[in-house]
């Protein structure tokens, strides 16, 4: 829909989010959390990878965007994909997550993927609490994302690996996956 957010070159897109599935090392087993998920693509791509693999019927997808639109878009694609695995939800992540975190609830991996500002402060707060085990965090804006990683660097969070993704060809503009591990967590 008009009010959603989707990237443009959709062949390097399809290098970009298998990129970021390849660095999240998913077994089929994993609760995640695909934040700032717009129409849903990330969370709808791993959704199906936990369906090829899955191991465990608690293999699930959430996604969270706060654009009502973008979030019935979600649900319509993972209806015409076939894909049962995964929910949408329209809310603030930070909120969504401190929700999660009350409620004793827990992800094994967040995808986010914020917007050129990078996170906000309440939704990196959010995700120290939550505590994910890995961390794949995509950007646009490779400023933002150094600033974020390293606040999560100071609250229990290892960067792994960095992975540029050149978006335009010619431009100035590349996408960068950061892989975050949990300390103890391999």
């Amino acid at each position: 829909s008009s009010h959603s957010f989707y990237q443009v070159n959709a062949a390097q897109t399809e290098v970009l989010y298998k990129a970021a599935i390849e660095v999240a090392n998913l077994q089929g087993t994993e609760r995640i959390l695909d934040a700032y998920c717009g129409t849903g693509t990330i969370g709808l791509v791993a959704a199906r990878v936990l369906q090829e693999k899955r191991n465990d019927a608690a293999a699930v997808v959430l996604g969270v965007d706060k654009i009502t639109e973008a979030i019935a878009d979600a649900r319509n694609n993972a209806k015409h994909n076939g894909i049962s695995n995964a929910s949408f939800f329209a809310e603030d992540a930070g909120v969504f997550m401190e929700g999660m975190t009350q409620r004793g609830e827990s992800i094994d991996v967040l995808f986010m993927d914020p917007p050129r500002a990078g996170a906000s402060e309440e939704f990196l707060r959010s995700t120290m609490h939550l505590q994910p085990k890995r961390i794949v965090y995509i950007s646009c804006n490779p400023k933002t994302q150094v600033r974020d990683v390293g606040i999560l660097q100071k609250h229990g969070y290892t960067l792994k690996t960095l992975q540029p993704v050149d978006m335009f060809p010619h431009t100035n503009h590349i996408e960068t996956i950061a892989l975050m591990l949990k300390s103890n967590t391999k």
